[in-house]
């Protein structure tokens, strides 16, 4: 754990939290990420379905490139200070969304939300992804040597 911050950590994930209960609060709707892409790819639901996704995707665009530029640091200890290094985080969150979609799920629908309403479903998906990205980083890491 070179660069865990509990802090940090601590707040991101309030934010989170705070976030996806305001979405279901005040749109009834869950926050399930990868499946509102998804949908928008798929040109699914109505005119107004279509409009929140485009507005919940440049509203999270907008977050990170403002993280960016304000605290570029938080980049730059997620291994992504470089271009190639960006390129490859946002790479592996385009696999990670199309794995999720390919199974019918989605992490932060049910990492979050799921989780939340202690839905038996959520907790077997989640611990299922996070056991799946325990074992990449073994691999990736101790078997083929690629990460620190």
């Amino acid at each position: 754990m070179e660069t865990f911050t509990p802090i940090s950590s601590l707040v991101g994930g309030s934010l989170i939290g705070l976030a996806a209960s305001v979405l279901l609060l005040f749109h009834g709707r869950v926050a399930g990420i990868a499946g509102i892409l998804g949908e928008t790819l798929r040109g699914d639901g109505t005119r107004g379905e279509g409009v929140f996704r485009a507005a919940f995707l440049v509203g999270l665009a907008a977050a990170g490139l403002t993280l960016r530029v304000v605290y570029p640091a938080a980049f730059a200890a997620a291994g992504s200070s470089s271009a190639a290094g960006l390129a490859l985080v946002a790479g592996a969150g385009v696999l990670v969304g199309y794995g999720t979609r390919l199974g019918s799920g989605c992490t932060s629908g049910h990492g979050v939300c799921g989780i939340s309403r202690l839905s038996k479903r959520s907790i077997a998906a989640t611990l299922t992804f996070m056991a799946a990205g325990g074992a990449t980083v073994f691999v990736v890491r101790h078997v083929l040597g690629v990460a620190r």
